[in-house]
């Protein structure tokens, strides 16, 4: 299959550059005999790539961000040469942390989204920051390694991390989050995928199925545009914007016939 047949295959021009990108660092990577990375991609991007690898039967690669079930991954082009501890002695050369540690006064005191809107106000593309891991005492970001010095440079001008300590480190150093989740349950009318949105959205049901059409609904990393796609037990369901869940069990059914369901919510 040549690239200009590939590249027919997606409609929106977003996906054909990135299809381009990957198929022209799968090339360098098999003439010049080593790896081929790209930036982070999102789960939407890591959805494209897992398609088409599986469509091209290529197999040399990874996607890594650092650490196990990251959000934000890198994919990394083996050559044949390459085995895998070679790719992970790589692994540095790709990517850094930078550690931010707060002042006492300041322990607690911000969220995510009070370390992405940092990083965002000073300009830096989001495709070089990967996954951001807080802490009561400030938080480790995943960034590309060209990107590193600067960031934390820059990170020091903010007035919110003026009196913070500023650090670049080994990806090796990333300190593990312990992941909290919150139980719950929802009711649904049938196991269609509209119905869980709507619930774990808490939004109507039209506004669900714009949700799902807008390309935000990932079914165990797997973008999912079908709103009657069934859910089952097990499965993984990520709302860009609104949070990852895991459905637990369909513990029972009310007397209208609709099913309990139990939810872990990742918070």
């Amino acid at each position: 299959m040549d690239k200009q047949q590939i590249l027919s295959n997606y409609r929106k021009q977003e996906d054909k550059i990135l299809v381009s990108q990957i198929l022209e660092k799968i090339e360098f990577s098999k003439t010049r005999e080593k790896l081929e990375y790209t930036d982070f991609l999102d789960m939407y991007q890591i959805s494209i790539v897992r398609n088409l690898m599986n469509k091209l039967e290529f197999s040399n690669y990874i996607l890594y961000g650092g650490f196990e079930n990251a959000e934000r991954n890198v994919l990394i082009i083996i050559p044949e040469k390459y085995n895998l501890d070679m790719v992970r002695k790589n692994y540095s050369k790709i990517m850094n942390i930078i550690r931010i540690t707060l002042p006492e006064e300041d322990k607690g005191l911000y969220n995510h989204r009070n370390y992405l809107g940092g990083i965002i106000k000073l300009g830096l593309k989001r495709e070089k920051i990967g996954d951001i891991l807080v802490f009561e005492d400030g938080a480790d970001i995943i960034v590309k390694n060209e990107t590193a010095e600067i960031l934390k440079n820059e990170l020091g001008l903010l007035t919110r991390f003026q009196n913070a300590q500023i650090e670049v480190l080994l990806i090796n150093e990333l300190r593990k989050q312990e992941l909290k989740v919150e139980g719950l349950s929802i009711i649904v009318p049938s196991l269609r995928l509209d119905n869980f949105i709507s619930d774990l959205a808490k939004t109507s049901r039209s506004k669900a199925v714009q949700i799902i059409d807008s390309e935000r609904v990932f079914i165990n990393g797997e973008n999912e545009t079908k709103a009657s796609k069934s859910v089952k037990v097990g499965d993984n369901i990520t709302i860009r914007g609104k949070g990852r869940f895991v459905v637990k069990e369909f513990s029972g059914t009310t007397r209208s016939g609709r099913t309990i369901v139990k939810i872990e919510k990742f918070i």
